[in-house]
């Protein structure tokens, strides 16, 4: 393969991967109420967002990829950091791995996930909320069920994943501005 064979191929590469983060602009819905769920939860318990209503929600999507571990470790330092207050976070497995094949990838964690962890066999949230190959996602609803934020794919272009300080930063706004204001 020639040199400039080579560098073509590596420009085309790089503007489908601009296409694509484009792409995943459409499935933004800051704004927007976020889709209704109901899955269960390893522990076997359904879960649902609606549930949370009156709280803040941090939704993470995964599948099991390193980046997601990755995600997912984040969450749990959000959901450690967050305890006490009326924040829920949780974590999905929306590319409908099974029960084993997910508690097999959770052991693999450098921390203990102790958020609620779904399955979601039919990849229910992935057609809801757009995810698929722009994967993890993180959203965060505020407490009337509104998605206030989001990383789609979660990858900023020098490639780093949205740390656990820009969630909990994401987070902390949305309780702030549910405190009732002192005169």
């Amino acid at each position: 393969m020639t040199r400039l064979t080579q560098l073509g191929l590596l420009l085309a590469s790089v503007l489908l991967g601009f296409w694509g983060i484009a792409q995943a602009g459409s499935f933004f819905k800051v704004g927007e109420p976020a889709p209704n769920f109901t899955l269960t939860a390893l522990d076997g318990q359904p879960v649902s967002i609606e549930q949370f209503k009156g709280k803040v929600v941090v939704l993470g999507l995964f599948h099991i990829c390193r980046p997601c571990l990755e995600q997912g470790t984040n969450l749990q330092k959000v959901y450690e950091a967050t305890q006490g207050k009326p924040v829920a976070v949780i974590g999905v497995n929306s590319s409908g791995d099974s029960q084993a094949d997910v508690s097999e990838f959770l052991q693999t964690f450098p921390v203990k996930v102790t958020y609620p962890y779904l399955l979601d066999p039919k990849q229910t949230t992935d057609k809801l909320y757009g995810g698929g190959k722009f994967i993890p996602n993180v959203y965060v609803i505020d407490q009337r069920g509104l998605i206030r934020w989001q990383r789609v794919g979660n990858f900023f272009t020098d490639g780093t994943l949205a740390g656990h300080e820009m969630i909990l930063e994401e987070v902390e706004k949305l309780l702030a501005a549910s405190m009732p204001s002192s005169m």
